[in-house]
């Protein structure tokens, strides 16, 4: 087995160290980051988001394939920039104002990454402010907007008027989720899409980053 499908299966099986170990060593042989994260790290996240469609992984097991992933980028992040990796596009994510939930932000934002996104975290409780002044400062592609209360949830259409009101709506597509969330409340608000869950969410942002 090569030490790319060691890694894949690393990711697959959540085992953080040696996802870890596995990417120093492919460096330290030689090989372009790059070539790491499209020949293993996408993938496997690919092969997670798959599975827990298919039924055969859910939540914990996402996570946990999610935090492997995560130990691998940080080890190959520094020098991905260097070797000219061009990322599949820039997200800014954050969990709206009133609402400090981030289980289901942060599990959407790592498979995001494993996706081969750069993703810019705006934490909790982001107000509508918050959220402007994150695309006029990193100029994403997409803005992921997450709410668990259906109390918070009223904050999605005040950020889209934000950004509309700045100029910006045209620049960025919008997606929602949360537990709060529904398909027909993104089109009532206007958002260009909804994630009923993670995977669905990566596979939304694949689709409008290419339209």
């Amino acid at each position: 087995m090569s030490d790319l499908a060691a890694l894949r299966t690393a990711i697959l099986e959540g085992k953080r160290k040696d996802a870890e170990a596995l990417t120093k060593a492919a460096l330290d042989q030689g090989t372009d980051p790059g070539t790491i994260a499209r020949d293993a790290l996408i993938p496997a996240m690919q092969e997670v988001g798959d599975r827990f469609s298919r039924g055969e992984y859910f939540v914990p097991e996402m996570l946990i394939a999610a935090k492997a992933m995560k130990m691998a980028m940080e080890v190959l992040r520094p020098t991905l920039a260097k070797s000219g990796y061009t990322p599949a596009g820039r997200v800014i994510i954050g969990t709206v104002r009133g609402d400090l939930h981030d289980i289901g932000k942060n599990l959407v934002k790592m498979m995001l990454e494993g996706a081969g996104f750069e993703v810019v975290d705006l934490g909790v409780d982001v107000s509508p402010e918050k959220f402007v002044e994150g695309v006029k400062q990193h100029k994403p592609q997409l803005v992921a907007m997450s709410a668990l209360l259906t109390t918070t949830m009223l904050s999605m259409p005040d950020t889209i008027k934000a950004l509309s009101a700045a100029g910006l709506r045209g620049t960025v597509k919008v997606v929602i989720g949360g537990a709060a969330t529904t398909e027909a409340f993104a089109k009532e608000i206007a958002a260009d899409g909804y994630g009923s869950d993670a995977a669905t969410a990566v596979a939304l942002a694949k689709r409008l980053v290419t339209a």
